[in-house]
């Protein structure tokens, strides 16, 4: 085992965890995928389990055996013993490891791992039904829960729009709970043009459209009409702004969700639970 005892917090192989921004780690292989930090263990063990290679781990000594070792034991069951030898295991006491991250670990345990190559909107789409559409969605917190709602509830896949926030974020894949790697995703391709014609492109290929927006001619969440249509998406759209209007426009369909005590909207993650709940009623199916 590689194990190396942080002695110097300014080492500059400990950048990653802890000096260089999620931009930087996105683009970190360039032209190549580059890297992400996941935290704890059980989110770094599902995105093991989901292929995604690691290439450095960031323990406390005191947790060791009870986070580190399933993780270090998963290495090796996936990658083989000569990969779990040479990978950089850096270990240091609490205060210490506190000091080079500037707050505590999250039970004390991050990996870095590489990213995939995503695929293209098309390849994405094939075979899928029900798809969770996340439009300019910025808030990692939002990101993640929708995530979590969407790969318990029975959608096929989330897609995410350029400017939305990227789900491999430390904070969206932790509040994910690790589901960000054991559902679909991928962003649509492109820089500019593609929020406004998302429907339109998701349209072209099938998918009944479905904008959550509070309009006159909004039909409820329970509507038959869209639990009978053969592939759906749900657009949800960032906090305060809700979806633009040119793609509220272009949907298939309005949609509210009735409330009550004159309550208007709810949070855009907890909206995205009770849509993809009704929604993928008639394809969902549950052990």
């Amino acid at each position: 085992m590689n194990w190396i005892e942080i002695t110097d917090v300014n080492a500059p192989e400990l950048d990653v965890f802890s000096r260089l921004s999620e931009g930087q780690l996105m683009h970190y292989y360039e032209p190549e995928p580059g890297i992400f930090i996941a935290e704890s263990a059980n989110v770094i063990l599902r995105a093991l389990e989901a292929g995604y290679e690691p290439e450095a781990v960031l323990l406390e000594k005191q947790r060791v055996e009870k986070e580190g070792r399933p993780v270090l034991d998963k290495i090796e069951e996936l990658w083989g013993r000569e990969k779990l030898e040479s990978l950089p295991v850096y270990v240091a006491g609490h205060d210490l490891v506190t000091q080079l991250t500037g707050y505590s670990l999250v039970r004390g345990l991050w990996a870095v791992l590489r990213r995939k190559r995503l695929p293209a909107l098309d390849a994405f789409c094939e075979g899928k039904k029900r798809l969770a559409v996340l439009v300019e969605v910025v808030n990692p917190t939002n990101a993640g829960a929708i995530v979590r709602s969407a790969a318990a509830l029975g959608m096929d896949g989330v897609l995410f729009t350029a400017g939305s926030v990227d789900p491999l974020t430390r904070r969206a894949a932790r509040v994910s709970m690790g589901t960000v790697f054991q559902i679909p995703w991928t962003f649509m391709e492109g820089k500019g043009g593609d929020v406004n014609d998302v429907a339109l492109r998701l349209g072209a290929m099938g998918f009944e459209t479905v904008a959550m927006a509070l309009t006159a001619d909004s039909v409820a969440i329970q509507d038959e009409r869209l639990k009978r249509a053969e592939r759906l998406a749900v657009l949800l759209g960032t906090e305060g702004d809700g979806l633009p209007g040119e793609v509220i426009e272009s949907c298939t369909h309005r949609v509210r969700i009735p409330m009550h005590h004159g309550v208007d909207s709810l949070n855009v993650a907890a909206a995205g639970a009770v849509a993809f709940w009704e929604l993928s009623k008639n394809s969902c199916h549950f052990e």
